[in-house]
This record gives structure tokens, sequence and C-alpha cells, in this order.
């Protein structure tokens, strides 16, 4: 059956284009940087938000309009692989993404939500024989059910920790059915209400060991997907162990595990944690640890995760920046973990929502690109530090001084002559190559 009924495959057709089922700026074919747009964007759809979300929130109940969402159980998990492919086919993405529970439905006991799970794999590899899209990364839900309502692998209960590692074991399965290129853990649960009633030392100690089993099994099963930890600082839980990069890579290190993962960032997730998009990109990276990017924007009017599809093309140029000098994402992507609006419910917003990301991110490459062609942000950082180039600079750098020495040189300082940071001036230069390429 055929759910996208009256839409054409998306085509590129420029910024002068009007039509809306048209990309204006995403070219897949054009190359930047020497790979074509869609080689460094590896763009993914979200089986979650795209295919099973309905629109509703905590004062209403769902708006969406889909013609798939008459059927129930695994007739409904059935019907929504169909649309996923033709969506796929019709957007002409790469890749997609989903939890377990996103495509197919939990039976009374977990032999039999493995067995559903087993029977819609089957038909979603039979679907990717004859589609281009691949599995970026799979996952498993640990959060939603009120078992986890303490916690998966950080629960207090045992029986949850048994229960999410078996459930983390038929992912990994799946993953290597599929090919998964990825396979994501997102902590939904694992974090706390109150210290009065948690011993933060065994659930984390609990996680570590949760971790490497998941890494022992990969391995024992010869799946070579890399891992990867997403993370988010709140909502569900008041205080989540993956709170941004920097604590997630210290729990890593801390449990020697910073060999064996990498990082999923999402835009929304880090400016809940009160930093930019681009500073946990960057963090990452200098670390060696930029695994995968879930693209999407929040709202700065909201305090929780609105999962907006991305359109600042300052955010997306950069993302982008860090994504290129981080040589791209390697095995990762750009997968929209978005939703549209609640007032976009009608089927075809799925496209024009997705176009719009698309394209921004587009933008967003070439834009940065450009930057570092021509060395932009490259000479004024060099500039600002230019004094550890040489000199005693170069001596603290290298690891040649010492404070009895630094104090010496110190007595001898009469003036220290500083130099504007000029962040005026450089946001307007990003300014002017973010117009440029408008007008080209």
């Amino acid at each position: 059956m055929a759910h996208f009924t009256g839409i054409e495959k998306i085509k590129f057709e420029g910024a002068t284009s009007k039509n809306p089922f048209a990309f204006k700026f995403y070219n897949p074919e054009e190359k930047i940087g020497g790979k074509t747009m869609e080689e460094t964007l590896r763009y993914a759809v979200s089986y979650w938000h795209t295919f099973t979300m309905d629109g509703s929130d905590p004062f209403g109940a769902g708006s969406m309009v889909r013609s798939w969402d008459r059927l129930q159980g695994m007739d409904l998990a059935k019907a929504r692989v169909e649309a996923s492919f033709e969506f796929y086919e019709k957007m002409d993405v790469p890749f997609f993404c989903f939890h377990d529970v996103d495509i197919a439905p939990e039976g009374s006991n977990l032999r039999e939500s493995n067995k559903n799970l087993d029977e819609i794999v089957g038909m979603i590899k039979d679907y990717m024989k004859d589609s281009k899209a691949k599995l970026l990364w799979n996952t498993a839900n640990n959060f939603t059910h009120p078992r986890f309502v303490h916690g998966a692998a950080t629960s207090s209960h045992a029986d949850v920790f048994a229960y999410s590692a078996a459930k983390v074991k038929k992912g990994l399965e799946v993953g290597k059915e599929l090919g998964a290129e990825n396979y994501v853990f997102w902590g939904g649960r694992e974090g706390y209400e109150t210290l009065l009633n948690t011993d933060m030392k065994l659930e984390l100690d609990n996680l570590g060991r949760f971790y490497h089993m998941a890494a022992d099994y990969a391995k024992e099963i010869g799946f070579d997907a890399q891992f990867l930890i997403e993370p988010k600082p709140k909502e569900p839980s008041t205080h989540q162990y993956d709170y941004d990069v920097a604590t997630a890579h210290a729990f890593l290190q801390s449990y020697n595990l910073d060999d064996k993962f990498k990082f999923n960032i999402e835009a929304n997730h880090a400016t809940l944690a009160g930093h930019t998009f681009e500073h946990e990109l960057h963090y990452a990276r200098i670390n060696n640890m930029l695994g995968s990017v879930d693209a999407n924007q929040g709202d700065p009017l909201l305090g929780w995760d609105t999962d907006e599809f991305p359109t600042d093309l300052w955010s997306t140029t950069l993302a982008m920046y860090e994504i290129l000098k981080n040589g791209g994402l390697g095995r990762g992507g750009l997968n929209f973990d978005a939703k549209v609006r609640r007032g976009s419910f009608e089927q075809d917003d799925l496209f024009h929502a997705h176009i719009a990301g698309m394209d921004a991110f587009a933008v967003g490459l070439k834009v940065a690109q450009q930057l570092i062609d021509d060395k932009v942000l490259e000479n004024v950082v060099s500039n600002r530090y230019e004094t550890y180039t040489s000199g005693i600079g170069l001596d603290i750098v290298n690891g040649n001084t010492d404070f009895h020495q630094l104090e010496d040189y110190a007595f001898g300082i009469t003036d220290i002559k500083q130099t504007s940071g000029r962040l005026e001036q450089i946001k307007a230069t990003i300014n002017q190559y973010l117009l440029q390429a408008f007008a080209k």
C-alpha cells in the first residue's frame, strides 16, 4: 500500500525554486571539500519521531493524521515499515535509526516481545534488499515502560538490570543482522531524583559493568558497530549520569570504557545542559570522541526537549565546522531526531520538515568548508595565542619551565599589552560568509 501518494522523489532544484517538495540547497551529488554532500552529511530519518509520533503532549491528545494509524498491533508495525521505506526512497536518504519498541510492539513477556521484533526485523531486512537506506544505528528503549521507573542499568532492582541487559543483548543481535553502523545507548532513566534514597556509587558501578558486558557480547557475536553514548542533562531524571559530553567522558575514563565508546551528540541536549551545540561537538572532537549527531534544535523560550527540525543556519554552520575539522563523522551521521510541530499534522509535513533540515545542514556544510578553506577562524585563533609560539610561551607549552623560572620571568614584566578578542568582527565575518553563500 502506498502511503505518500502524489509525491515524487524529492530532487534538488536550487535556491530560486518555489517548489515545496524540492531541495533548495542540498544537492547530494555536489562535491564540497572533495566529497559529495551525501557522503559528508550522511542523513538519517528517525523512526520514532517520523512514524510513531502522534503529536500528543502533556496538555493534549494526538493530532497527527497518518494513513497507517487506522491499524493496530503487528498490522500497524508492518504498515509503518511499508511507509518508512517509501519515505526513505522519496527523500533519497541513505540511513534510518530506530528503538526496538518503535518497530515492534512489546508482548506480554520478553519472549513474545522478541518474537514480534524478529518478525518485523525480517520484514525490514527484506525491504533493505531493494533500498539504498541502511541502518545508521539501533538501540533499546529502556526508559518508557513502568518497569524502568527507577532506571535500567542503574535501577535499584536487580531484576530490572537483568531485563535491561536482555533487551540490549537482543538489540545487538538485531544490529548485527541488519548491518548497523553504530549502536546507541541513551540513558533516559539512568539518573536519580534525590540522594536521600540513592546509592550513587553502586548505580555508577553497575552502569560501568553493564557497558562492559555489552561490549563483550558484541565482540562475542562479531558485531563491530561503533558504540555511542548520547548525553542528556535532565528530563526525565533530575540528575542524569550522562549530563554532557565532558561528564560522560569522565565516566568512560573512570571505568576504562573510553576506547570502546564515542558520543552521539544532540543539539537540543547540548542547550539543555547550558552549552552550545558546537561546544559539545568541539569537546568530543578534541578528545577524539565524536561519533555521530542527532540533528535538531530546541526553543530558547522553552526549558525542555522540544526536538525541532534544525533551521538555524548559524548553528548548522558552526556544527559542520566542527564535523569537518573532525574529518567527518566516520561511521556516524546526521540523524534527524526531530518531530514536526503539533500543528503540522498533515502527512505531507513530514517531507517539508526533512527538506528544511537537510537544506539547513547543506548550507552549513558549504559555509563551514569555505571558512576552513580561507582559514578564517584558524587565523583568528592562531593570532590570539601567538605568544605561546616563542619565548616563555613556547617553554610553557613544551614543559620546559617551572614556577621558579616563571617567577624570575614575571619579575621582569613591566607591561602586558593585551589585544582585542574582536568577537563582533568575527560574528560579522561569519554573517558575511553566510550571505555570500546565498548570493552564489
